[in-house]
């Protein structure tokens, strides 16, 4: 069984994500684990260039990347059923376990201690594990700015869920990244581009 990992991460892309909802634009596991990572890569450099922290942007984006990894197994499970009562998210979380020790179990034996920590485990650091929450969180509001700026109104009371759950983490990188990053989200393209030759005209 060893040596599979490689192979199994690569069919992340096969497993769609939001399957409960309608959906303008589709986005599989392995699109969704690469925008948090650059998320997380990003409010990791916010968060220690900006507030000062002890956090490094390159591991960060380490865990993220690989955050849902066990997803190749398991599947996405939409938030609603994964949550729907407290029986139902420790069953799921026992199966998340075992879907990393199977997955680790696929890793080269030579490589397994550089991969095992970020295959369904939590950063030692609080910091970084709450960075990586709200990167997660950020990918899913995001996603629903697309939807929304789309004309599907669909993701509106998902959208202000993800903002009620970011505004909790009380994370002024969070706060920053809303404020300086995520309005451009909603441009489109011709937007964006008309905005970078005016400033290039200034």
């Amino acid at each position: 069984m060893a040596n599979h990992f490689l192979a199994y991460l690569y069919r992340l892309q096969h497993i769609e994500r939001w399957s409960l909802m309608r959906n303008t634009s589709s986005e599989n596991v392995a699109e969704h684990s690469y925008h948090v990572a650059i998320l997380a890569h990003a409010l990791g450099n916010i968060a220690r260039e900006i507030f000062h922290k002890d956090i490094n942007p390159d591991e960060a984006a380490a865990y993220a990347l690989f955050h849902d990894a066990t997803e190749v197994f398991t599947g996405d499970i939409p938030t609603p059923v994964k949550h729907h009562n407290p029986r139902i998210l420790a069953n799921f979380r026992e199966i998340e376990e075992l879907a990393a020790e199977r997955l680790i179990a696929t890793v080269p034996l030579e490589l397994k201690s550089r991969y095992e920590p970020l295959f369904g485990r939590k950063p030692a650091n609080p910091d970084l594990q709450r960075l990586l929450k709200a990167a997660d969180l950020l990918d899913a509001y995001l996603k629903c700015i697309s939807e929304l700026s789309a004309g599907n109104h669909e993701f509106e009371t998902a959208r202000k869920q993800s903002a009620e759950k970011l505004n909790a983490l009380g994370m002024p990188e969070v706060e920053w990244f809303l404020t300086n990053l995520a309005p451009a989200f909603e441009k489109t393209l011709d937007e964006l581009t008309e905005i970078e030759a005016n400033e290039d005209q200034v």
